[in-house]
């Protein structure tokens, strides 16, 4: 009997797994929504420095409305009311990070795109990272649309001054016509006035010369870059030659680092620690004049170790790294050598290597300046960086 009513009960209890999780999914996603549209509020009322509807003195705004807004969480797609305010514009961590998010995404659609991912695995692939699936019919047009916002963000307006300016150059590989060719994107970073990085700009140069680096320049200079008054770089000729010629009241700081594995490439691999510590000396010294003291002094120690094409070609570019000195003692760590955009190259580099050779340069250049965007808008361009009231103290002293 007792083996009887069992059976019976199995055929009369039957769990539907699906219907649960839907269920449960649509309990949880009404709660993300509800939390978050309380957190938005919660923002307004301390904008406004008094909740909805309430008469105080410390009321320094009123709502207006509000507008609707999609957001795609791990629960689903849940909708915001965003509240808009009278006299301020409303800002939140929410829809920063949802702008974050954007980014994201985008960056991640072109890399699996010109990855060779195909158009079946990046609808698996968005479905499984952010709740949402591409269809395959926008693939394409999606990747048209970020592409055209990128050209949008390249040739955006540079406003403000801009007194350093950090220029390089990265090389990738580009298939064409059966064979892999070289590609160069160029790309400029800045401290603003106000001490804060800021990338200005990406674009492709068949190559690393003036003819590259004159277009390049010639562009952001057309987009407003102005009040330069250090330019940090390689000894690539073209460079120099290009900025002295757009902004020839810019001095020009030649990267100690590049300038070290210069020296290093005649030094024998015996010697090159030797070396290092006295190359390494000269910037460590507290004046222009003690650097260029001390660099005589390297040079004749250069002498006596038989390195005499290195002593002279010391003594031939060593003023080019000590420009430095005429600026803040306070800079002179952040402006002598081209580090903070041998970060970001290395972060392209890295972004970029999945993908091999790329179809075309637009390609190259449409990936690369994904990143940068992204970079943009990260933390890397809100911290201050530098204090530039230093250099405006200086300017007015001098």
């Amino acid at each position: 009997m007792a083996e009887d009513s069992t059976k019976g009960l199995s055929n009369v209890i039957r769990i539907d797994d699906e219907r649960i999780q839907d269920h449960l999914k649509h309990i949880v996603r009404g709660s993300v929504e509800d939390t978050l549209n309380a957190l938005l509020d919660a923002e307004a009322d301390r904008l406004c420095r008094a909740g909805r509807y309430e008469r105080t003195e410390a009321r320094q705004d009123t709502r207006a409305g509000s507008y609707r807004r999609k957001l795609h969480t791990t629960a689903g797609e849940v909708s915001l009311q965003v509240p808009k305010l009278r006299r301020q514009t409303f800002e939140t961590a929410i829809i920063e990070r949802y702008r974050r998010r954007e980014s994201s995404v985008e960056e991640a659609l072109i890399e699996m795109y010109l990855a060779g991912v195909s158009v079946r695995r990046v609808e698996d692939i968005t479905e499984a990272l952010w709740g949402t699936r591409v269809s395959p019919g926008t693939v394409s047009n999606l990747n048209k649309k970020i592409y055209a916002q990128i050209e949008v963000w390249r040739n955006r307006p540079i406003e403000g001054r801009h007194p350093y300016v950090y220029l390089d150059g990265i090389v990738l590989k580009r298939s064409w016509a059966g064979e892999v060719r070289n590609v160069s994107l160029l790309v400029a970073i800045a401290v603003n006035a106000e001490g804060y990085r800021e990338i200005l700009g990406i674009c492709e140069g068949a190559k690393e010369d003036k003819k590259g680096w004159s277009a390049f320049l010639k562009h952001l200079k057309e987009r407003g870059l102005k009040g330069v008054e250090l330019v940090i770089s390689d000894a690539c000729l073209g460079l120099v030659e290009s900025a002295a010629e757009f902004y020839p009241e810019a001095q020009w700081q030649r990267c100690v680092v590049h300038w070290y594995r210069n020296a290093f490439s005649n030094v024998p691999s015996t010697k090159v620690r030797a070396v290092a510590l006295m190359l390494k000396a000269i910037h460590a010294q507290e004046s222009r004049e003690a650097a260029q003291a001390k660099a005589q002094d390297v040079a004749v120690k250069l002498r006596a170790m038989k390195l005499t094409k290195v002593a002279e070609w010391l003594e031939q570019t060593v003023e080019e790294t000590l420009v430095y000195y005429g600026f803040p003692d306070e800079h002179w760590r952040r402006i002598r050598t081209n580090n903070p955009l041998e970060r970001i190259m290395r972060e392209i580099r890295r972004r970029t290597r999945v993908v091999g050779a790329f179809p075309d340069g637009q390609s190259a250049l449409n990936l690369a300046a994904a990143r940068l965007r992204h970079i943009a808008g990260t933390k890397w361009s809100l911290k201050r960086y530098m204090n530039m009231d230093l250099l405006k103290q200086q300017r007015m002293t001098a």
